[in-house]
């Protein structure tokens, strides 16, 4: 490198005084001048051979030879080295479409300004130095630093965290605690960054009440655990970001309740939402428990139930198509011996589609959908109806083999044809931890914690214009 750097220099100063110059092209954003040259040596090198050049001697030698002269430093900044270094360099798991995405759709969220500047880019997210994200789901939460490739650990969520009977400060106070005290970690280190439930769903004037008790009640006790800035967003639209969408329906099945839940621009719809009530992770398990009853198939804990349920059920595509068939598949269980399931295997999961066999009053997921995307082309909220056509399924129980096929094949038949046109059915992008990376995309930005974070004295002043729920 320092041969390459002296090299640099001495053609640099013995530039010729002659007027011609490199026709050398760049993008808009790092053209060189007309009146600007690398030096002798260097003028005649195709820029594609500089720029594999500086790809060899990494960001930081790069950097230095831009100090060199204004030729260099405008090949130097030059946007496509820089995308090249975000991919190879920065030892970061994401990949380069999510980086992408999330600089451009939420470092200056939901406002885009200017041309972005890679380097400057890279420099930033260089210097962020990580948050701790925390997924409080319905049922189970995930935790890990944003560095991490994934979640670290996984407990109970802080809904069902600790005596139901306690005061909610007093079982936040608990269920944080416990977070960072597996992660070792002081809360006054670091940021954090927390999915909050889809729960209070309704736009009613007590749903909106609950959801401001709840997080308040959230920042209280972080603020009094000296978390030096919070981040807290909705569950539904960080498994958005995760699918790298900013608007669409995300349709989350919980623990206890499925909720479709219309985005746009990363602005939560309440008012044109569906939550279909008693159809969840939990009432599958149930169901799935009172199929292998009835089929005399011996368990021991509902911990078995799930365990099959996760690894051997899945949804058919054509429900009395699917009767007809050999379905049989076992596993063994650890310390609980071989299971074998045969139609238990897709009865499971059609409950989603017909409530109904599961002694649930409600409406089908499809036909919750499907009610929302009417809600959502009724209420005329853009010009273009192309936003809520892209759904996208969070929550474990979403990642059933064949649920996004089915739940896409039944709504291009309920729906009408100038609504079904253009319809698309993502599966989690992450599994069951898709929320968590969502929120990993936020914590990673090169801007953050910005304009996503609250502060303690912000909090205090019930200033709030930046948080997102």
């Amino acid at each position: 490198m320092a041969t390459l750097l002296r090299k640099v220099w001495e053609s640099v100063s013995a530039r010729s005084s002659s007027t011609s110059h490199s026709p050398l092209q760049l993008t808009s954003s790092s053209a060189i001048s007309s009146d600007s040259s690398l030096g002798p040596c260097f003028d005649s090198i195709p820029l594609d051979i500089l720029l594999q050049i500086l790809r060899l001697v990494g960001p930081k030698d790069a950097i230095k030879l831009g100090c060199v002269s204004r030729a260099w430093r405008s090949l130097v900044s030059d946007n496509r080295l820089w995308i090249y270094f975000l991919q190879y360099y920065q030892g970061h798991d994401d990949p380069w479409d999510s980086v992408f995405f999330a600089e451009l759709n939420l470092r200056t969220f939901p406002s885009r300004t200017g041309e972005l500047s890679f380097m400057r880019i890279y420099g930033q997210r260089a210097q962020v130095s990580g948050s701790v994200i925390i997924d409080g789901g319905s049922g189970y939460c995930k935790f890990g630093w944003s560095k991490y490739a994934c979640p670290s650990g996984r407990s109970a969520t802080f809904l069902e965290f600790g005596n139901i009977e306690s005061p909610m400060y007093a079982r936040l106070r608990h269920f944080f605690g416990t977070i960072y005290s597996r992660m070792q970690v002081k809360p006054s280190t670091q940021p954090i960054v927390l999915s909050i439930p889809i729960c209070h769903y309704d736009d009613t004037d007590s749903a909106k009440a609950s959801r401001r008790q709840l997080k308040d009640a959230i920042h209280t006790v972080l603020f009094d655990m000296n978390v030096p800035a919070v981040c807290a967003v909705n569950q539904a639209t960080l498994a958005l970001f995760a699918a790298r969408r900013t608007s669409g329906i995300v349709v989350n099945i919980g623990f206890q309740v499925t909720s479709v839940v219309p985005i746009l621009n990363g602005k939560v719809m309440r008012k044109v939402g569906v939550e279909v009530i008693g159809l969840g992770a939990l009432k599958l398990t149930g169901y799935l428990k009172e199929l292998m009853q009835q089929n005399n198939i011996n368990f021991e804990s509902l911990y078995t139930v799930r365990t099959l349920k996760e690894n051997l059920c899945y949804v058919a595509a054509d429900y009395k198509t699917e009767l007809s068939k050999d379905t049989r598949a076992s596993m063994e269980v650890p310390a609980m011996g071989w299971f074998t399931l045969s139609k238990e295997r897709f009865q499971t999961g059609e409950i989603l589609f017909q409530p109904r066999i599961g002694g649930v009053r409600a409406m089908g997921l499809h036909q919750a959908v499907a009610l929302c995307m009417d809600h959502c082309h009724a209420a005329e909220l853009t010009c273009d109806d192309t936003w809520f056509k892209t759904i996208v399924l969070s929550g474990g129980t979403a990642c059933l083999p064949g649920l996004a096929e089915r739940l896409e094949k039944e709504l291009h038949e309920t729906l009408s044809p100038s609504l079904a046109n253009g319809l698309r059915v993502i599966p989690p992008p992450h599994g069951p931890d898709t929320a968590w990376f969502g929120a990993k995309f936020i914590s990673n930005l090169s801007t953050f914690p910005g304009t996503w974070c609250i502060r303690k004295k912000q909090f205090r002043r019930k200033s709030r214009a930046n948080i997102m729920w």
